[in-house]
């Protein structure tokens, strides 16, 4: 039985010790640095105010002429060609223009480009220099299924200190994603590497999540089989431990025992990363709570909510579906929003967010026995940050331990959790990136630790390739 083990350790250990580096070199960089995104920060200093003068037809009638019956969201915005009305359903998005009702998707590089400086000079980025760099469906940085809607992109450089690129939306005419050089050479050694990210293969995702669940179950097994075989190695002399072997083989072997309970735990919830719901339920509503959710309204309750004249600060309105009415939100800051509901006062300051009683409502459609929901600290273990900041997130608990987290300040439902998605939260999240509250609330020492144990892994990897490399040269020699 050992013997099989040994074997089967080597072989795979030699097919996975670059591996095993590979993860743990990344792990550290992307730790300081994550995959490029654009902050809903970062968005929102990129709208400029609305110009109600140009906004000309109702949201009903920009509901009606998207075609999308199935509509939950319109957002009204400032794009550098006019103001556009974004309109949103589960299954797909339209930009409608607001003076006219014609069709606003992107069609124009030129056109891209000048919304594409308009942000830059919102966020006082010099733009003097953008140009159009291409358009395509997929690159590096583009490829999250996130961005599927937005398809294909305008990839904008900016030409400035920090050699940022912007990217804009065919559909929408929105920037949607920003890099900066630093951003995409750090990532190369990080995130595309430890996801094993290259754009021909991610742009395929089931492959792409086929071929990397495969990969990280593999060494796993590796793993396990070389924690086995390195406690059975063990000698214990007047209550001392030593190692049978020698050399690089003697470093492995105690570097592997000083290791082992992390190296398992990390490769284990690793694994678990890619689990998109084999094992686990995925923390999202069920298609009858989805229906739900998702309900179309009335739009023609809309135009009722508009005779509170938009603010003149407001950089983005949105109009959006919550338990079959219709609401309305004009955001004049980053955290700040006014929020309309037909035949309601406007609400403002901090309470311009939905309240207990709302969400309750219609969280007690989704299930029976929800209690009043209760705001959600940050310091929370189950952490769902609202999409606006300074907005509450509500918790409804409800009969069946079952959880739903809803933003107040757009209504979205964040997470679902059931005792399952509870449990993965710890054995993934926790484990894979030591969100413990003890080190959340110690940043510092979070950091500290975290770059030890991939250090101490990446020692180990690398005792792993020496003597990888020594056994294939003298099986390849013989």
């Amino acid at each position: 039985m050992i013997g099989a083990i040994v074997l089967l350790h080597r072989w795979l250990g030699i097919a996975f010790c670059l591996l095993f580096a590979m993860w743990f070199a990344s792990g550290i960089v992307m730790h300081f640095v994550p995959f490029p995104s654009l902050t809903e920060a970062e968005r929102f200093a990129g709208l400029a105010p609305v110009n109600r003068g140009e906004v000309k037809i109702t949201v009903a009638d920009a509901v009606a002429t998207s075609g999308i019956a199935d509509a939950t969201r319109v957002r009204l915005i400032q794009r550098s060609d006019g103001a556009v009305y974004i309109v949103s359903g589960p299954s797909r998005q339209r930009a409608i223009r607001a003076a006219d009702g014609n069709d606003a998707s992107m069609k124009s590089a030129d056109v891209a480009l000048a919304i594409a400086q308009a942000h830059a000079r919102q966020r006082e980025i010099d733009a003097s220099h953008a140009t159009i760099v291409g358009r395509a469906d997929y690159d590096q940085w583009s490829v999250p299924n996130g961005f599927d809607r937005h398809r294909p992109l305008f990839r904008v450089a900016l030409g400035d200190a920090a050699g940022t690129e912007v990217y804009v939306s065919s559909p929408t005419g929105e920037i949607v994603l920003d890099t900066t050089r630093s951003e995409r050479g750090w990532n190369l050694v990080g995130s595309v590497l430890h996801w094993i990210y290259p754009t021909i293969l991610r742009s395929n995702w089931s492959l792409w999540d086929r071929v990397v669940w495969t990969l990280v179950l593999l060494a796993l097994i590796a793993a396990v089989l070389g924690a086995v075989l390195g406690i059975a190695r063990i000698r214990i002399s007047k209550r001392q431990i030593s190692t049978p072997y020698r050399g690089w083989h003697a470093l492995h072997h105690l570097i592997g025992l000083a290791a082992t309970v992390f190296v398992l735990t990390w490769i284990f919830s690793g694994w678990l990363s890619m689990d998109h719901g084999r094992l686990f339920s995925r923390g999202q509503l069920t298609p009858a709570e989805a229906g739900l959710m998702n309900a179309a309204p009335d739009w023609r309750e809309a135009p009722s909510l508009d005779r509170q004249p938009i603010s003149p600060a407001a950089r983005e309105a949105e109009w959006f579906a919550f338990n079959g009415k219709v609401y309305r939100r004009d955001r004049v800051a980053l955290g700040r929003q006014t929020l309309s509901r037909r035949g309601d006062a406007p609400r403002d300051g901090l309470a311009g967010f939905l309240d207990v009683h709302e969400i309750q409502a219609l969280t007690g459609r989704f299930a029976v026995g929800c209690g009043l929901p209760s705001v959600l600290p940050d310091s929370d273990d189950y952490p769902a940050p609202s999409t606006t900041p300074g907005a509450p997130v509500y918790r409804s608990r409800c009969d069946g331990d079952l959880w739903f987290d809803i933003d107040g300040g757009d209504g979205g439902v964040l997470q679902r959790l059931d005792p399952s998605r509870r449990a993965y939260r710890w054995l993934y999240s926790a484990l894979h990136t030591l969100d413990f509250p003890v080190l959340l609330a110690h940043p510092r020492l979070r950091d500290v630790v975290i770059v030890s144990l991939c250090t101490l892994g990446l020692t180990f990897s690398i005792t792993g390739i020496v003597i990888g490399w020594r056994r294939l040269r003298s099986s390849l020699a013989a």
